[in-house]
């Protein structure tokens, strides 16, 4: 029987050149083969839209109260192409969700889509039964209340689909939207703030001559996107900007760069604010990180221009990301004070644990797929744990296409702090409190966190999430008492 995991199988016979068919048949909806070339793209066609922000349909003295139909739509990706998709809102990519830290939000989502969805909202401190587990769908036509009690720092966080099986394809479609926390010491700290503080979803895509959006192997997805654009360009003023930079890409890695290799300024990662700022040149991040970043347009002027690229891209590929027009001048009262934030002191871990991910023969950890009904770790609530999390693929050679066999491991319910790569100390790609870490193959780090602060059933899996949809995912209870 020709199934998903007998395409696993018989792709991991072949070795890396024979992810082609898996990659080409993830799902129902998923075409089994290109069936016309790539569209022909001209880079910058496109104006950069900014997601929308969704207001609240009521609110009561402690909560905001929202409501979410998913449902098909299309979306012009490429210019003068109409490709189908699937969406939070109607919009590619969703609606976006600003919450403050210590309010809770309620989101009622309805499903009007043909499939089964689960919405997680990755870096979301919540019970289990709001955190998206893949086997609490919601079935075409059904509906589901999420509730997210913000108990918190500010950060830059995401909501998107998690349903089994179904959520490499359904976030590759469009299922994905920002949810952005932001708490009293974030806004006193006099950052780029309102129309300058602009998030950038980037993310790989393939839209063929028809506009068909196919889910298909990253290494034939040559269409960058940006906020659901093809290689747009965005206006901008001669001034700072903060730009809140996510990696929802599927299945790929991406290293971001200025073209003139200009420095920026990093002030915070997955789970909120860096301790101080850190001068960087480029970015790699894994599906599902994300990095905020302060940019100081002055510098290029009045009439400047500068591009975003991705030296990640492929030798077939295009590397241009984003192209920034500087077209106004404009005040500005902000900066970036020398101390952005204060992080607790992590315990001295009581439990050490050991993690193998795998591509070959299938997509494991520790040798297991996926399964919903076996409890791989219980741990206590409050319990300090240390994790090294080993990619046991071997390194390749420079310049093949080698997507898969990177890793992005991924904890629900609590953050972590990385506190070793590859047996040495960490640099500034692994600095503050995490909730994803990349792993290239023949790597290792070493994590380590406080399980909390409620009980239940959780997650850790990779966010390659054709890896995760394939098995490549763990179940942990944390039991109180």
């Amino acid at each position: 029987m020709l199934n998903r995991r007998n395409l696993l199988k018989a792709a991991a016979a072949g070795g890396g050149a024979a992810l082609l068919p898996w990659d080409r048949v993830l799902g129902p909806a998923t075409a089994a083969a290109a069936t016309a070339e790539a569209a022909p793209t001209v880079p910058f066609a496109h104006a950069m839209t900014v997601p929308r922000v969704l207001g609240p349909t009521g609110t009561t003295a402690t909560s905001d109260l929202y409501e979410i139909r998913m449902k098909d739509a299309k979306a012009e990706i490429v210019k003068g192409l109409l490709s189908d998709v699937r969406t939070y809102g109607g919009t590619f990519p969703g609606p976006t969700i600003k919450a403050s830290s210590g309010r809770e939000v309620v989101v009622r989502q309805i499903n009007q889509l043909s499939v089964n969805t689960a919405v997680h909202l990755h870096g979301g401190t919540v019970l289990s039964e709001h955190d998206g587990l893949p086997m609490d769908t919601i079935a075409p036509g059904g509906e589901r209340t999420y509730r997210y009690p913000n108990k918190q720092q500010a950060a830059s966080l995401w909501y998107h689909d998690h349903a089994h099986h179904l959520e490499d394809t359904n976030v590759f479609l469009g299922m994905q939207g920002l949810y952005l926390i932001s708490d009293r010491n974030e806004r006193g700290l006099g950052l780029p703030s309102g129309g300058y503080d602009v998030p950038l979803v980037i993310r790989d895509a393939r839209v063929e001559e028809d506009g068909t959006l196919l889910y298909t192997r990253p290494s034939d997805c040559s269409n960058m996107l940006v906020n659901g654009k093809e290689r747009p360009y965005f206006k901008v003023a001669a001034r700072k900007y903060r730009l809140r930079v996510y990696n929802a890409c599927v299945n790929r890695y991406i290293r971001l760069r200025f073209a003139d290799g200009a420095e920026f300024t990093q002030i915070g990662t997955d789970g909120g604010l860096l301790e101080a700022p850190v001068q960087r040149t480029d970015l790699l991040m894994m599906g599902g990180e994300r990095a905020e970043i302060v940019v100081d347009f002055a510098r290029y002027g009045v009439g400047g221009s500068i591009v975003l690229e991705n030296t990640g891209a492929l030798t077939t590929e295009r590397p241009e990301v984003l192209r920034f027009d500087v077209v106004r001048e404009a005040a500005d009262t902000s900066k970036v004070p020398a101390r952005l934030s204060t992080q607790p002191p992590l315990p001295a871990p009581t439990v050490e644990r050991d993690f193998e991910l795998r591509t070959f023969p299938e997509m494991t950890i520790n040798g297991r797929l996926y399964d919903p009904d076996r409890v791989d770790v219980t741990t206590r609530l409050g319990t300090t744990e240390l994790w090294t999390v080993r990619n046991v693929e071997a390194p390749i050679a420079a310049g093949k296409p080698d997507f898969h066999l990177w890793h992005s491991f991924h904890t629900h319910l609590t953050h972590f702090r990385v506190v070793e790569r590859n047996g040495g100390p960490v640099g500034v790609r692994d600095a503050g409190i995490k909730d994803t870490v990349a792993l290239a193959p023949g790597e290792s780090v070493k994590i380590a966190m406080t399980w909390g602060p409620y009980p239940g059933q959780y997650l850790f899996h990779c966010h390659q999430l054709g890896h995760s949809s394939g098995g490549q995912m763990g179940r942990i209870d944390v039991v109180s008492g």
